[in-house]
């Protein structure tokens, strides 16, 4: 009798699912300002939904938009990548990607892509030489030494989550609540002090303010 769960998918085995991500190099050029925004694709051709996180050697270069998320099965996901400091210091400098990839419903990464990014001062200028052989392979080891960041340490701008209101916004909220709830001027049944008492005027801004205010925190 032959079992009857050979569909079952196998266990994969950590680092050893390919990562499909175009393209393989980012290129930006400091005087082309539509080129300090470039776009990784991820794409999952499996039949399980993969979840993502994107690292970086260099994170204060960078703001990656949605550096974490997920693709589902037989999808693909833009990555937006812009570059946040093209000074004449950065020109030339190899800097590196990686895509870990993993299953909803486990921790280890079960692959990785590593994608090069490198700043050029225009896209005018000839092409470079070919690096010689020796100075690749210093290049290829320094890269293969490099410390990758989590996702917490990149300068992150995210679609869906805000910076939330500034403590001013909330502070002000809360005075005006405050006010909101003192007594009206001439409510001679209260305990609390007659100089505490708001007329009808001010609750009436409190409460426009208020409103305002509202309207500001939803919107971040």
């Amino acid at each position: 009798m032959q079992p009857q769960q050979q569909n079952r998918q196998p266990e994969l085995v950590e680092g050893s699912l390919p990562v499909f991500v175009f393209p393989t190099e980012l290129v930006f050029y400091a005087d082309e300002q539509n080129s300090h925004k470039q776009v990784l694709t991820l794409y999952n051709p499996y039949e399980f939904a993969l979840k993502f996180k994107v690292l970086c050697t260099a994170p204060n270069k960078y703001t990656v938009v949605d550096a974490t998320g997920a693709v589902k099965p037989q999808c693909r996901v833009d990555i937006v990548i812009r570059h946040r400091d093209v000074r004449p210091c950065h020109y030339g400098v190899y800097d590196k990607f990686r895509l870990q990839v993993s299953e909803q419903s486990q921790r280890k990464a079960l692959g990785r892509k590593e994608v090069s990014a490198t700043l050029q001062p225009s896209a005018k200028q000839d092409p470079p030489h070919p690096r010689p052989q020796e100075e690749e392979r210093r290049l290829k080891e320094q890269l293969a030494d490099s410390v990758f960041f989590e996702q917490t340490a990149f300068q992150t701008e995210s679609r869906a989550v805000a910076g939330g209101p500034s403590l001013l916004t909330v502070l002000l909220g809360l005075v005006c609540v405050a006010a909101l709830m003192l007594p009206t001027l001439g409510d001679e049944e209260s305990t609390v002090p007659v100089y505490l008492h708001l007329s009808v005027n001010k609750k009436l801004v409190a409460a426009y303010v208020l409103g305002l205010l509202t309207m500001v925190i939803l919107r971040t």
